[in-house]
């Protein structure tokens, strides 16, 4: 059975899908719903593949990562599968765990470039009609919303504050006036101007 392949690509980093439509969903023959392999290409770095239990944990490792360093927050992220932590502000150190034995780690340096590209790649993915990775995906991946968006916790005085000022500075602004007219002068005015 010939296998599909869809290719998701943002300037310097590829993302290619391969896998099968699930008939016993009715579904359409371009569908990949069973993800047998993938591959991230980065320009001038090895080759990233893996099987599908390994494409939610690095998707949520780059989106987490990605969220840490928009927040200002300590930008490292551990686990099982792969590591990412900021060598300085412009490269990002990611080391790929193999999960066979006696396969060594596999460590690449990737610029902000590079990680904005893969990560707009793992977006094109999340937000494609043609592959569902709904049921393969770990529970705890990050849902589309979450990605590249500034924390969502609103706190009060942050809320409350830009309101208050423009509130507190019209007021200031309209009782300035009070000083600079003169509601007698304006009567006299009307006396020349319409004598009686």
């Amino acid at each position: 059975m010939i296998q599909n392949k869809l290719l998701f690509n943002q300037s310097s980093v590829s993302l290619e899908i391969i896998g099968l439509p699930d008939y016993s969903n009715n579904e359409n023959k371009d569908q990949i719903s069973i993800i047998s392999q993938w591959k991230l290409t980065i320009v001038d770095k090895p080759l990233i593949e893996g099987k599908i239990e390994h494409l939610g944990p690095i998707m949520n490792a780059f989106y987490i990562y990605s969220n840490l360093l928009i927040k200002n927050e300590v930008p490292i992220y551990e686990s099982k599968l792969i590591d990412i932590k900021a060598d300085n502000l412009y490269i990002h150190n990611i080391v790929l765990k193999s999960s066979k034995p006696n396969v060594k780690p596999l460590n690449i340096k990737i610029g902000n470039t590079s990680l904005s590209d893969t990560i707009n790649c793992f977006d094109q993915l999340n937000e494609s009609s043609k592959v569902s990775i709904k049921k393969s995906v770990e529970s705890n991946y990050i849902p589309k919303k979450v990605r590249f968006v500034l924390n969502n916790k609103v706190k009060f005085f942050d809320f409350i504050m830009p309101p208050f000022i423009a509130i507190f500075s019209l007021i200031l602004f309209s009782s300035s006036f009070i000083y600079f007219y003169n509601p007698l002068k304006d009567k006299e005015k009307n006396e020349l101007i319409n004598p009686e």
